[in-house]
């Protein structure tokens, strides 16, 4: 039961992760003008956040007791989060208030790259434990 547990807790992070960047996002950006899609993406994206957040170190914990590598993963996805959350974002914020295209494509492509790493080792992980 706690293997399967861990699983799709597991697996809830990793596809509200993939939801969240590539479907929520673009289906924001696709249905609104790009000032209101982005004004709610700034509101939802702390929220989603901590969520990303928090279901890391509940997999964690439960990871713990199966593999020890995978939870480690898991945590270093909740820690790579936090300075996403609280620096990254606002910096990413606030190159936009500025109208700095260049800084702003330059930290938005970094928010990308962690993003699209942190689903790769959930991929990793999950393979890891599904076998």
């Amino acid at each position: 039961m706690l293997a399967i547990t861990a699983l799709l807790i597991t697996a809830i992070l990793f596809g509200g992760m993939v939801l969240y960047s590539f479907g929520f996002a673009a289906f924001l950006f696709s249905h609104l003008p790009a000032s209101d899609a982005g004004t709610i993406l700034r509101k939802a994206f702390p929220v989603f956040y901590l969520w990303c957040i928090a279901v890391a170190l509940v997999a964690a914990g439960l990871l713990v007791f199966l593999d020890t590598l995978s939870a480690w993963l898991v945590v270093a996805i909740a820690l790579t989060t936090v300075p996403a959350r609280q620096l990254l974002m606002p910096a990413i914020n606030a190159s936009s208030d500025n109208n700095d295209r260049r800084r702003f494509n330059l930290l938005h492509g970094l928010s990308v790259l962690l993003a699209l790493a942190q689903m790769v080792v959930l991929g990793y992980v999950l393979t890891r434990i599904a076998i």
